[in-house]
Parts: structure tokens; C-alpha cells; sequence
């Protein structure tokens, strides 16, 4: 869900650490991803395209892109809507694979008791602000949380290996083998967060403030002084423009040149080396070969490659191992 902006151990520069997050600190894309195959449905569109399109781009750009005659006025109800139903995702009780399968199969219902959502969380999943006029992608109807999970577990299911699996067969699945798409803390990330002298790092994500807050506190990361959400009146464009990571570092009061990006996504990567700062991705949603070439300045499997030390002089040295 963040960005982060710090410096190699051979630079002498002093840096401040910026986070990207989804992706970066936290893992909340099991739920992001059920929730955009829910908006997919909702909207008539295929979700697979959906969510290709969608990752590590503001929701509000990604909506207006996708929903047609959304108005402008619109978008920030929709959007703190939306990111609702992705919490709403990541809170649902982990759910047996094998279950959810047969389940899946004969009524294509989930096997979670509704009774246990709220209705709050019921409400996160109601239809978008009516379109004028209506389209007919747009009359579609939305999505009872109980469906849209269905369709959720039904786009895991597609993506697992063919394991030749029928009703009559026995679960090719142990009985923990479990879905969960509760939000987690990404490897190494504790250890370098803990290692950060306050004031030196700052978020720059393209969630609005309801995801963003609420994926760090779920993973007990105290939200930083400096955050830039999506939602901040001051930003005129997100990722992959460079503007969420300058708006950062003038907040920190730092030169976005001695600064060290930690990224994800394509976007974010592009949004970084743009703001002109030293780039690390990390292939925690994509595939190495999804981000190689785009500038990025090193490439690491998780942050557990990368130390970060408080220097005397009040600078901070990071060491890369890749």
C-alpha cells in the first residue's frame, strides 16, 4: 500500500524513505482483487481486465475510466464506497478452499454465514450513486456481499492449476488449505519500519485515506506524519505521474533527488523514477519480469534483502543485497 524513499549504503546522500503500500508494506490484494471482480460484474465488464487495468492507480481514476456518465461529484462517495468493500473483503473469515469449491459447484453460494457481517459492511457493498442516464451496463445491479464473495472464491478457483477435481472426487486440498484475504504485513517490512527514525519516512499511496489507514492499522503500522493519499485536495494527479511522491518530500522537506522509493506496481515504478529518486522495486504483486525495465534502480523479492542504519551525522545508510 506504500512507498518508501531511502539511500544505497555506497550514497553518501541523505535520504527519506517514502512507502507505496499495497504491494510494498502490506498485502491486501486478495481482497483489492475481489473487489474490483465485484465492481467488474456490477459494471458488465470482464474482471480479469478489470483488474489488470485498476492496480496501482487511484480508485477515483479508475472508476471514472470505468463507470460510465460518473459524475464528478460523485467520485469521492463512490470511491470511499469502494474502498469500504475492500476491508469488507479483507475482515471476511478465512474460508475453507474445499468448502468454498463444492460449494461453489452446487449453489453458487458461499458457505460464510452472512448473519455475521454487519450492516455496515452489507451497506459497503451497495449499488453505486445512480448514473444519469442509465446505461445498461450500469443497471446491471449490484452485488450482495454473499455474491460477490462467490464470484470472488470462483476467480481464486480459475487461477489454481487444473487438478482434475470433481464433486465425487476427494479434495485435492488438506482441510487448512484455506482462502484468506485479510490484510498482512509484507516480509521484512517490520524490521525496516522499526529501524527508521521518525520524521524520515513519509506514505505516498493510491488508496484514499479509508484503504490506507485502514490497511496500516489492521497490520498495527503506526501511520506516518507524512501520508499522501489518493483523496489529498492538493494532488492533481496520481501515479504514474510523479506528483503523490513530490507532494511527499516537500512535506518531509526533503529533495525528492536524495530520496529512495520502495515500489511495486508498473505505475508506481514509472511515478518514482519520474520524481527522479533512487528506485527499488520489490516483486511482491508482479512478476520480476513485469517490472524489469522500467528504470528502477534495483529489484529485490521482499524487503528482508535490504538494512537500513541511523548514521551519526543523522543520515541513513541502506545496504541492498540482490
Amino acid at each position: 500500500m506504500s512507498a518508501l524513499m531511502m539511500t544505497p549504503a555506497h550514497s553518501p546522500r541523505e535520504v527519506s524513505p517514502h512507502s507505496f503500500q499495497d504491494g510494498t508494506l502490506t498485502d491486501s490484494i486478495a481482497a483489492v482483487e475481489a473487489a474490483w471482480t465485484a465492481k467488474a460484474h456490477e459494471l458488465g465488464l470482464e474482471p480479469k481486465a478489470v483488474i489488470a487495468a485498476t492496480h496501482g492507480r487511484r480508485a477515483s481514476d479508475n472508476l471514472m475510466s470505468l463507470v460510465p456518465n460518473l459524475k464528478p461529484e460523485h467520485v469521492e462517495v463512490e470511491v470511499d464506497r469502494f474502498e469500504k468493500s475492500i476491508l469488507a473483503f479483507a475482515d471476511t473469515p478465512p474460508l475453507s478452499r474445499k468448502n468454498s469449491m463444492a460449494s461453489s459447484r452446487k449453489n453458487s453460494m458461499v458457505s460464510t454465514p452472512l448473519s455475521s457481517i454487519s450492516a455496515s459492511t452489507m451497506s459497503s457493498m451497495a449499488p453505486m450513486t445512480p448514473l444519469e442516464p442509465p446505461t445498461p451496463r450500469s443497471r446491471q445491479g449490484s452485488m450482495s456481499l454473499g455474491s460477490a464473495l462467490s464470484m470472488a472464491l470462483t476467480k481464486v478457483q480459475e487461477a489454481e492449476p487444473a487438478l482434475g477435481y470433481n464433486e465425487t472426487d476427494d479434495s485435492p486440498f488438506d482441510d487448512d488449505d484455506i482462502i484468506d484475504m485479510s490484510v498482512r504485513i509484507l516480509p521484512g517490512v517490520r524490521k525496516l519500519m522499526n529501524s527508521l527514525p521518525k520524521g524520515k519516512y513519509a506514505v505516498a499511496t493510491s488508496g484514499a485515506k479509508t484503504y490506507c489507514h485502514g490497511c496500516l492499522t489492521r497490520t498495527e503500522i503506526e501511520i506516518p506524519d507524512v501520508c499522501v493519499t489518493a483523496d489529498d485536495p492538493r494532488l492533481e494527479r496520481g501515479k504514474p505521474f510523479p506528483d503523490p511522491f513530490l507532494l511527499a518530500a516537500k512535506d518531509l522537506g526533503v529533495d525528492p533527488t536524495h530520496s529512495v522509493i520502495f515500489e511495486d506496481s508498473p505505475s508506481g515504478i514509472k511515478a518514482a523514477v519520474a520524481a527522479g529518486s533512487i528506485v527499488i522495486a520489490v516483486c511482491t504483486s508482479h512478476q520480476r519480469e513485469q517490472i524489469e525495465g522500467l528504470g528502477a534502480h534495483y529489484i529485490v523479492e521482499t524487503m528482508e534483502q535490504v538494512k537500513v542504519e541511523a548514521q551519526a551525522s543523522g543520515k541513513l545508510r541502506f545496504t541492498v543485497r540482490y
